[in-house]
């Protein structure tokens, strides 16, 4: 007998090596038991040493992607990731329109771990103006927030919070600041809406292995949002999840470079 299974959309782009982009949040929604569905942006050649392509998918096939899923599958809720351009970024803000897509948790992706630039300088702006405003929650990093206020990134909590106001400001109705990319024994994370200011935190691991941290913390809150949970359980249960698959991640070997979070840390016995 069939039964109902909660479906999440991920629009973003394919990572080769698979551990970010598509292939993580693919990863992600399977480990949180929620059906994955999928549209292409762009192709990356890469591996966990760095970038070495990326070929754009063009927008009218962005569009039939997204017009394909939607008229067919019940999407529960959407994770934006990598889009490179600022036609790419039009297209996925209509479509998201034209099929009344909500809740949408946008990763607004500039550079990927090895420090290779995912988003072209004249898409800064377009992020910022078109499609922050059609998501329900973004999830930058520090150095990803401070880009898109034209601000170094934050140091402190405090300059965490002012930041994350500043983006809600843009237009989003909640700002998720994630604090990996700062120091201390612990991880901390503030969740910023219009109500107040919510902070998540846990330990920090030392690892080298962090490709597509930032892809699966997103594509894990967007699970728990198409699942049912409200934003901060859903956000309480991606960090949970994230800080897991970060500590076991050295429990693989993959590639030379910056490897992948472990995925599937709760069901290998690895």
């Amino acid at each position: 007998m069939s039964r109902p299974i909660p479906i999440a959309l991920t629009i973003a782009g394919s990572d080769s090596s698979g551990g970010a982009g598509i292939q993580a949040d693919l990863k992600t929604f399977s480990a949180l038991g929620v059906y994955g569905a999928s549209v292409i942006t762009a192709l990356t050649a890469q591996n966990t040493t760095g970038v070495s392509a990326i070929h754009d998918v063009p927008d009218d096939f962005i569009a039939a992607q997204m017009d394909a899923v939607f008229s067919d599958l019940a999407v529960k809720a959407v994770k934006i990731g990598m889009l490179s351009r600022p036609g790419a970024i039009r297209t996925v803000a209509e479509g998201l329109k034209r099929h009344k897509a909500r809740p949408v948790v946008l990763d607004p992706v500039m550079v990927a771990a090895s420090g290779a630039r995912l988003l072209s300088d004249d898409s800064l702006n377009d992020l910022r103006t078109i499609l922050i405003p059609a998501a329900d929650l973004i999830t930058p990093n520090l150095p990803e927030a401070g880009a898109l206020l034209g601000l170094e990134a934050a140091h402190t909590e405090e300059e965490m919070q002012r930041q994350g106001a500043a983006l809600l400001a843009l237009g989003a109705r909640a700002v998720l600041m994630k604090g990996g990319h700062g120091e201390g024994p612990e991880s901390v994370d503030l969740l910023v809406t219009s109500a107040g200011t919510q902070r998540f935190t846990a330990p920090r691991h030392a690892t080298r292995n962090t490709h597509g941290t930032g892809c699966t913390l997103s594509s894990a809150i967007a699970a728990g949002l198409a699942a049912g949970l409200g934003l901060p359980d859903a956000v309480e249960k991606a960090k949970t999840y994230i800080t897991g698959a970060i500590a076991a991640a050295d429990r693989l070997d993959v590639g030379a470079g910056h490897g992948p979070v472990h995925h599937f840390f709760q069901l290998w016995r690895n």
